[in-house]
Parts: C-alpha cells; sequence; structure tokens
C-alpha cells in the first residue's frame, strides 16, 4: 500500500473502514460502526490447507485447535476463561487459504482480544501433553466426518477434481498425516506462518479509530516480522485444464441416491467468479430456481438439490448436488440435471429471471453484515484472498454480469468433458447404462 492511501476510507453496512500498516508488516482494517456497543476482532494468518506440505496434511487445521491449549502467560482453558468473564464469545476456523481467529467483545473491553492474540501469535507453548490429547480430539473429528455420506462422496469427487494440487485434500487432512505429525512439525508451521507479516487484523464495531490503532501498535508493533511468505511456502503444481470426464462410484449402507458433479472453474473475484455466483441462484436457489422446480417439484426426481461456486485464490469449482427421490434411476436423475445445464449454456437467462437472482445475492449480503462479526469477516477473509475492497463492490460487480456473459461462462466451465461426476448408491448396486 501506498503512503498516499494509508488510511483512505470506505463505506459499507454503515461501517467506515480504513486500512492500515504496522512497520512489522501486518496489516490492519478499522471499520467504525456505532449501531451497536459491540467490537468484533479477527486475526486473519495468509495460510491455509493450499499451504501445507504433502506430509503436512492437516496441520493448519490441527494448529488452530492448539492455539487454545496455552501459553505461559495463559495456560490452557484461560483464553475461554477470560473470554466467558468479560462476557465475550470467541471462535476459529481454517480454510484451503487462510485460518482465522475472532473475538466479539463490548466496546468498553475488546483490547483483551488484541492482548490474547498477540501472546499466542509469539508464545505458543505447543505443551507435549496437550499436543497428544488434542491429536486424538482432531482424529476423532475426522473420523466422524468418514460417517457423512456426502464428505465422503464429496472428498472423493473433490480429489480427482483437483489432483496432486492440496485443494484436493480435506482441510482436515488424513489419519496417516495426523497419526505421524509431530509437535515439531506443528511449531513449524506455526514460525512460518504466525508472525505479523502474514497477518491481517479486523476490528470492527464501536470504536475510535486514531485509538484503536494505538492500542493495536501496542499490542503487536514490537513482534517481529518473520519471514516472506513466498520464502516458505509449500510447492504446488499448477492447476490443470481437464482432459475428459471422471466418473466415480462409492456405495453406503442405506438406500439412497447421491450425486456430487464438479467443474473446476475460476479464481476468487473474476467476472466468471460473478457469473457463476448467479448461476447458482437461477439453478437452485428457493422454490422458484429451475432445478427445484423441475427435480423437487414437477417431476419429483430429487428430494433435495443445491449448488455451490467455491472459489478459491488459486482456482474454485462449481458444485451440484442431488439426492434422487425413492424409485428414480440414477441416470433419470443424472439425464435431468444435464439438460438443465445445457439450456443455461444454450438459451441467455431472461432478465427478469436474472433481476431475481441478484435481488436474492443483494439481501444474503446484507444479512451477511448484520453483525459486526459477520462484516469482519467478510472484509478479513476478502483482504486476505484478494482485495478487502472487492466487499464493497459486489452489487456493483453482479450488475455488470449479462445474460451474455453468464450463458458464455456457463458454455466454457460446465461441460460433460471437465467435470469429476461421483454417485453414491446403497451396497451391491450398480449405475445402469
Amino acid at each position: 500500500m501506498s503512503p498516499r492511501t494509508q488510511g483512505a476510507t470506505a463505506e459499507r453496512a454503515g461501517a467506515r473502514i480504513s486500512e492500515h500498516h504496522l512497520k512489522n508488516g501486518m496489516r490492519v482494517l478499522l471499520a467504525e460502526r456505532h449501531d451497536a456497543p459491540v467490537v468484533a476482532v479477527l486475526l486473519l494468518y495468509a495460510v491455509g490447507a493450499r499451504n501445507e506440505r504433502e506430509h503436512e496434511a492437516g496441520a493448519c487445521h490441527f494448529l488452530e485447535h492448539m492455539m487454545f491449549k496455552g501459553t505461559a502467560a495463559h495456560p490452557k482453558g484461560e483464553i475461554d476463561l477470560v473470554t466467558t468473564r468479560l462476557g465475550g464469545s470467541n471462535n476459529a476456523f481454517t480454510s484451503y487459504d487462510h485460518t482465522a481467529y475472532w473475538f466479539e467483545f463490548a466496546s468498553d473491553r475488546w483490547e483483551q482480544a488484541l492482548a490474547l492474540e498477540a501472546d499466542r501469535m509469539a508464545g505458543l507453548l505447543l505443551d507435549p501433553v496437550e499436543f497428544d490429547a488434542e491429536k486424538a480430539v482432531v482424529l476423532e473429528e475426522l473420523a466422524m466426518g468418514e460417517d457423512d455420506p456426502w464428505r465422503g462422496l464429496t472428498a472423493d469427487v473433490q480429489q480427482a477434481l483437483f489432483p496432486r494440487h492440496p485443494y484436493g485434500r480435506p482441510v482436515i487432512g488424513y489419519a496417516d498425516t495426523l497419526r505421524a505429525m509431530s509437535r515439531a512439525d506443528l511449531a513449524a508451521v506455526h514460525a512460518r506462518f504466525y508472525h505479523p507479516g502474514n497477518a491481517t487484523l479486523v476490528v470492527c464495531g464501536d470504536l475510535q479509530p486514531r485509538a484503536a490503532l494505538a492500542a493495536v501498535r501496542r499490542a503487536f508493533g514490537e513482534l517481529s516480522a518473520g519471514p516472506a511468505l513466498a520464502e516458505v511456502d509449500a510447492f504446488r503444481p499448477p492447476l490443470g485444464e481437464p482432459t475428459a470426464e471422471v466418473r466415480l462410484l462409492r456405495h453406503w449402507d442405506d438406500e439412497a441416491r447421491r450425486l456430487c458433479m464438479a467443474w473446476p472453474t475460476t479464481h476468487v473475484a473474476t467476472d466468471e467468479d460473478y457469473a457463476l455466483d448467479l448461476a447458482t441462484v437461477v439453478l437452485t436457489s428457493g422454490r422458484l430456481s429451475r432445478l427445484y422446480r423441475r427435480l423437487v417439484r414437477d417431476e419429483r426426481l430429487a428430494t433435495s438439490v443445491s449448488a455451490s461456486n467455491d472459489v478459491r485464490v488459486e482456482g474454485g469449482a462449481f458444485w451440484l448436488y442431488a439426492e434422487a427421490a425413492d424409485g428414480v434411476a440414477p441416470r433419470e436423475l443424472e439425464r435431468a440435471l444435464d439438460e438443465e445445464v445445457a439450456r443455461l449454456a444454450k438459451h441467455l437467462v431472461p432478465r427478469k429471471e436474472l433481476e431475481r437472482a441478484r435481488a436474492l445475492l443483494d439481501a444474503s449480503e446484507a444479512y451477511d453484515s448484520e453483525t459486526v462479526t459477520d462484516l469482519a469477516e467478510d472484509l478479513g477473509e476478502w483482504a486476505v484472498d484478494h482485495d478487502w475492497r472487492e466487499a464493497l463492490r459486489s452489487r456493483e460487480r453482479l450488475a455488470a454480469i449479462t445474460p451474455q456473459l453468464l450463458r458464455e461462462t456457463v458454455r466454457r466451465y460446465l461441460v460433460p468433458a471437465r467435470r469429476v461426476l461421483g454417485w453414491s448408491l446403497p451396497l451391491g448396486e450398480e449405475l445402469a447404462p
């Protein structure tokens, strides 16, 4: 960021937003909004499953757990105890492209979150006893996920969709990599990525920007920047273009017939990203959507259908899920889905239908900005994955997507020759021609 734009402001959802940088490289976003006496503090690190080496699969998620297990100043349980005593809340999450930690406090005590975050950034213990105990917890979490037929089917499709790339691995990792993971492995991940130079801090809510920035400098200003991300990031092969359709079949011990299909698409914030957002609404959002009307309501081919535009920093995927109704042959459901996607690729979406899709996405964005924590999360994720100002542009970007661009995007990406298609069928059942 140039000196000329340091501290420049923008507005969203009633918040006045400014960006600042500490000398150690930490980026700070301050979002001033006085509608409620609450402040959210969100600290994001530019590291997720995408940045793990192969033997580290699951390390970022595991480390997220360990960040609550103690420092010299705040022993195990102290972070949650302090949060509860002050009437606040906290949580964390790990994605493919970033890891985030958040606190929400009343506006007269939010600075305590800065002290807690700075302490575990610089002084995480990774106590051996806690390490072993938490590894068992993560392995149990992974095992519970394996009892979910949709998760297993999605994992199979994703692995085929992104071969050799970390995007093909589950964020939680694998049982074998987790069992083999040592305390030194997690400490190395923490040292490479958990420092101010790889961090974005968002403070959002009932605050005074000048005083808030001073508090941030007091908490984090003396910490060392750490290595540049480019110097320590894991090797990743580039995402390639599919050459043919891939079909997968797995079985599950129930009577459901589940379909998951996915196409590799684009990276975050392209025009095609916004076009695919609109495609998800046209196809599956609400009772007026095309796939719900045809598959669930009119022809009763499916009990459920949904879509997701899952864009990431280096590439993304467009997902379609459906569960066949009782007595419906899998191929019959598959053909109907294909016909509706092909129709979207062949014909222009009527403007009224496109306006409905834009309106639903606008409403969803407004809902996602209702609380200061939601707004902080949106700003922070955009900041790490692309540019936080993109959080201010969605209506403008969606308005620029014409029926022609939507059709061309579907024609380019959502074709059978580029997809991975997976079925989960009852035990012993095979897919008929």
